[in-house]
């Protein structure tokens, strides 16, 4: 192939990602109205890596795994480097691992370690890489691929370059292990290292619930919802928190459908773990 149809190809792709529909979905994709954003690209007669990324991304959000994984599948044959579609893959294969009966599961969870662990290869620096892969080897049995001490190697890895991160992986680890005295101490640490992020507070206050300590995590949910009073998440993990531990059910409620209400991002929990919450406590 010569070098002007080299440019050509480039060029093209160039537009492509750039065009107007895929800024619109994107922008569509960013309001978390996904559907809409799938009818802007599916559309699209010659899809670049990005589009089948989105697709993916897209698909994964409505709980559509499978066509998900294919989209995702398509996006790493064009570009086999790009750590966010192996991060968004195992994040897929996680989930069909999570639905799948007792012949597909192990493989569908064999599958989401591996590409999480060629994520973070790719990319050592993505927070969402790490602390995936880190809940699966803390999660996921040894002839799969978890294990204790790749997570300590994990969590070693993260603190070399976010030391707040790497207190709170070691808190994940400590709470796996029963050592919830140390857990609690690593989340303090991570706060203190990063006294202006609203979700170290809220991480400490559902650890201190989960521990029985309900007025300690009240006072502290309060922290974070003054240091981030937009912060939709802090309303929906608060109202979690609550009816897990069954209690003040009028006020998560409350949360839940100030949360339903709010402009949420991809980041957020879905408006549907919302009302499936509501629905659990007859609201």
């Amino acid at each position: 192939m010569d070098r002007s149809c080299v440019w050509l190809l480039l060029f093209s792709a160039f537009l492509l990602a750039k065009s107007p529909d895929c800024e619109r979905a994107r922008e569509l994709y960013q309001r978390t109205e996904y559907r809409e954003s799938l009818g802007m690209l599916l559309p699209i007669a010659q899809k670049d890596a990005a589009t089948f990324g989105l697709i993916g991304q897209n698909y994964f959000m409505i709980a559509e795994y499978k066509k998900a994984t294919e989209a995702l599948e398509k996006a790493i044959r064009m570009e086999p480097n790009n750590a966010g579609f192996f991060h968004w893959l195992g994040r897929t294969y996680g989930r069909r691992a999570e639905l799948g009966g007792p012949f597909t599961a192990p493989s569908y969870a064999l599958r989401a370690g591996q590409m999480f662990e060629k994520a973070v290869a790719l990319d050592p620096s993505n927070k969402g890489s790490a602390g995936d892969l880190l809940d699966f080897y803390l999660d996921a049995p040894g002839f799969l691929g978890g294990g204790m001490h790749k997570a300590e190697e994990l969590a070693a890895h993260i603190a070399r370059t976010d030391p707040a991160e790497g207190h709170y992986a070691l808190a994940q680890i400590e709470e796996k292990r029963k050592e919830y005295n140390s857990a609690e101490q690593h989340l303090r640490r991570a706060w203190e290292l990063a006294p202006s992020q609203a979700g170290r507070a809220m991480d400490l206050a559902m650890f201190l619930a989960k521990r029985g300590r309900f007025d300690e995590s009240e006072a502290t949910f309060d922290q974070a919802a003054r240091m981030a009073p937009d912060n939709a998440k802090i309303l929906f993990e608060r109202a979690n928190t609550y009816i897990h531990e069954q209690r003040n059910l009028e006020a998560a409620k409350q949360l839940l459908q100030r949360y339903i209400r709010a402009p949420l991002t991809p980041d957020d929990p879905p408006r549907e773990r919302a009302a499936s919450l509501l629905k659990k406590i007859g609201a």
